[in-house]
Order: C-alpha cells, then sequence, then structure tokens
C-alpha cells in the first residue's frame, strides 16, 4: 500500500510553502530518511525525507507550487525497486525545457535553493556549470567551484584609429556606443526574500523609530582576547573568543538596568520581559536571518560564542528552524564584519530596542589632553521612542560602553 508523503505541519505564523526542489522524481527510488523535496516558506527552508525504502510513484505538487500545512506532496512505493525502463512521457518539472540538449532553463530546475542564489547574484549562465549532484543537479559547491576556476575575461582590445589631422584633435570626442547586449532578467522574489520586506517596511511604518550614536573604546577587549584566545579556545574545545560574546553579555547586563529596552509593545500593553533572549543577525543564502539565544544572560561567553558560530553555520547551509528564529527580546547586529563604519540599524518588531556594531578603525583621541591613537567602533542603537525616552536609550548605550571599555565589569555585573 502506498504511503502518502505530506507537507510538514507549518507553524501559527506560516501560512503556506512553496516547493522549491524536487531531489527524487517518480519511479526513482530512495533510502529510508534520504532527501526528497524542499520546501521554502517565508521564514526557513523544511526538508521531507523518506520514511521508509522504496520508488517514488507519483508526485502531486510541482516546484513552484504553493501549498498548505500537511498537503499531500507524493506516494512511496515501499520495498518497491525502480523500474530501469524511465517512464513514459514524463510531466516536466515546471520551468525546465523538454529540447535536447541542456539550456539555462534545464539547468535551473534542477538547482537548489542556496546554488541558485549565487548564481542570481554572480550573473552566471546556469548551463555551464558541471552539476555533481544526483541526476545532474547542481550543487551550492558546484556553483562555488565554478566560481573559483572561472577564467577572467579578456581585457577588450581598442581599435586602431587612423591618423588624425591638427583639426580632428581639437574636436570632441563622442564616447562609443555599448558593444556589449544590455541584459536584463526578471525574476520573482523568493518567499524569505518577500517575508524580509515586508517586516521592514512594517517597522518603518509601525515604530517611531528613532537612533542614537556613540563610540567605544576596544583597546581593552582587544587585549583581553590577545592575551587570553589561544588558552580560551584550547579549554573550550576549539571555541574560539570573538567580539560578540562581548557585546551580547554586555546588553544582557544594560537590559536589566533599563528594562523598557527589552520590553515589547502589544496593542495598548507593555510586555516587560524577565529575560533576555538575545537575537543575533546573520547572514544566509536568502538573506538577513535572526536566530535567537535563549536566556542569553545564563550563557557563559564561551556558550554564546559556540552558540553563534553554530547558528551562523546552519543559516549558511540553510539549516535553521523556526523554532530558532522565533521570539526574541533584544537584537544585535554587527555590520563591521562587511566593513560598514556607521548605520541605522531597523527594529526587529514587536522588539523595541536593536544594536548595531561597525567597524574597528583605528582613530586620533584626545586622552587626558593629549592625542592618541585608539581602536574605535561606532555603536548605533535604534529604539521605539513610543516606549522609550531618548534619556532612557542614551543610558543604555554608554552603559554598554562602559561594560565594553572595562570588560571585568561583565563578568563582575558592575
Amino acid at each position: 500500500m502506498a504511503i502518502e508523503i505530506k507537507a510538514p505541519s507549518f507553524p501559527e505564523s506560516v501560512a503556506d510553502g512553496e516547493i522549491a526542489t524536487w531531489h527524487k522524481q517518480e519511479g526513482e527510488s530512495v533510502s529510508r530518511d534520504e532527501l526528497i523535496v524542499e520546501i521554502e516558506t517565508d521564514k526557513v527552508v523544511m526538508e521531507v525525507v523518506a520514511p521508509e525504502d522504496g520508488v517514488i510513484s507519483k508526485i502531486h505538487a510541482a516546484e513552484g507550487d504553493t501549498i498548505q500545512s500537511e498537503q499531500l506532496l507524493a506516494l512511496l512505493e515501499p520495498g518497491a525497486a525502480a523500474s530501469a525502463k524511465p517512464a513514459s512521457n514524463p510531466e516536466p518539472a515546471k520551468g525546465v525545457d523538454t529540447a535536447e540538449g541542456k539550456d539555462a532553463e534545464d539547468a535551473e530546475g534542477l538547482m537548489g535553493p542556496a546554488a541558485r542564489q549565487l548564481v542570481e547574484e554572480h550573473k552566471l549562465d546556469a548551463a555551464s556549470i558541471t552539476g555533481t549532484g544526483k541526476g545532474g543537479r547542481i550543487t551550492k559547491e558546484d556553483v562555488l567551484a565554478h566560481l573559483k576556476n572561472k577564467p577572467a575575461a579578456a581585457p577588450a582590445v581598442a581599435p586602431a584609429s587612423p591618423a588624425k589631422s591638427a583639426s580632428e584633435d581639437t574636436m570632441p570626442q563622442v564616447p562609443a556606443g555599448p558593444t556589449g547586449e544590455r541584459i536584463e532578467k526578471r525574476v520573482p522574489m523568493t518567499r524569505m526574500r518577500a517575508r524580509i520586506a515586508e517586516r521592514l517596511l512594517e517597522a518603518t511604518h509601525g515604530t517611531a523609530m528613532l537612533t542614537t550614536f556613540n563610540e567605544v573604546n576596544m583597546a581593552p577587549v582587544m587585549a583581553l582576547r590577545e592575551k587570553y584566545k589561544e588558552q580560551f579556545e584550547k579549554v573550550h574545545n576549539g571555541t574560539r573568543l570573538g567580539f560578540m560574546g562581548f557585546f551580547v553579555k554586555a546588553c544582557c547586563e544594560a537590559l536589566k538596568r533599563f528594562p523598557e529596552v527589552n520590553a515589547s509593545i502589544d496593542g495598548t500593553d507593555v510586555v516587560y520581559h524577565g529575560y533576555q533572549d538575545i537575537g543575533v543577525a546573520v547572514s544566509a543564502p536568502g538573506g538577513l536571518v535572526v536566530p535567537v539565544l535563549r536566556d542569553a544572560d545564563f550563557m557563559s561567553l564561551a556558550d554564546v560564542e559556540a552558540a553563534i558560530r553554530d547558528l551562523s553555520l546552519r543559516a549558511r547551509d540553510s539549516k535553521l528552524t523556526i523554532d530558532d528564529m522565533t521570539g526574541g527580546t533584544f537584537t544585535v547586529t554587527n555590520g563591521g564584519v562587511f566593513g560598514s563604519l556607521m548605520s541605522t540599524p531597523i527594529l526587529n518588531p514587536p522588539q523595541t530596542g536593536i544594536l548595531g556594531m561597525h567597524k574597528i578603525q583605528e582613530r586620533p583621541m584626545a586622552v587626558d589632553g593629549e592625542v592618541v591613537i585608539l581602536p574605535m567602533m561606532y555603536l548605533a542603537l535604534s529604539y521605539d521612542h513610543r516606549l522609550i525616552d531618548g534619556k532612557t536609550a542614551v543610558q543604555f548605550l554608554v552603559a554598554v560602553k562602559d561594560l565594553i571599555e572595562d570588560p571585568a565589569r561583565i563578568l563582575l555585573q558592575l
């Protein structure tokens, strides 16, 4: 008897999903727990695996179709063997040309979300990429290897110009017209990118957002890190000592002192949270995501650093779950890893505060009447002015600054 393969049960915050990639087609054998299909929602990419060994007998939803929670996706014949003879008149996947030869649309139909994102970002010809996945599927690693081995474009050689008279030398030169095609490509937003855009507009239009700035001397933390980083890594099983851990712990301490920054607005009510769940913005193939460190106040510096690394790796591989990104009372984002010197971070509703870290840059500073070169970082706190007054926001940011400039106070909770 055929087994029904259904979509996962979506949480209340996810209305529906979209079939991103079928990794198995009708008539193909599957092993238990082998990946069959990926479903993209507005938050995460969900994987559906085979419940038993068998053969996919029927697919009920094509790539690109919108599906609901627990909707029937395919039928699996348990214990059956794949037929050596290909199925007659197989239904082509959406967006795949049935003509002989591998064109760009064929290749795009054989890509997962992460690979497709890289192809679009670098404007690559998908047909020129060799797929090493099952059935010639193009993986993220295939795209990265193609980028690494891609030959540099040959410099354009200007055509020789005929000899010009003296009067011609004084004539204004008309820029040469474009020699290549003016190519444009229109692609629909992924569900995750569309949801990110919706959330950003919601934060911009639905809050009274204001940003205050300060700067922090990073020399004490950098000296502490330089002194103990090797010992820290050995004692904590390879966990590296970074800067994010210090800022997360400093924010936890500051949030205790200024509970309004750790609160949220629910209609006409203010919800004060007696815990610190810190969201950490990380970059994923589909866009920026904010997984949450639960009870960050009770985590050690090593626990924070290990958790952030784990979340970053899972975000890169599209392995984050909806639970990983649900909740959060405050957010920390670090644009400095990309070279940002200063920015105004956007709130992550219903949170009322977000701290932006930036690039560390040496600058001349006046210290005790003398000019000293110090590694400085600009800090930005965006907050919802409906709940948080300017005085509170400034005091919160100064508290974070003081804790970072004297990191022993973090451990002593001073």
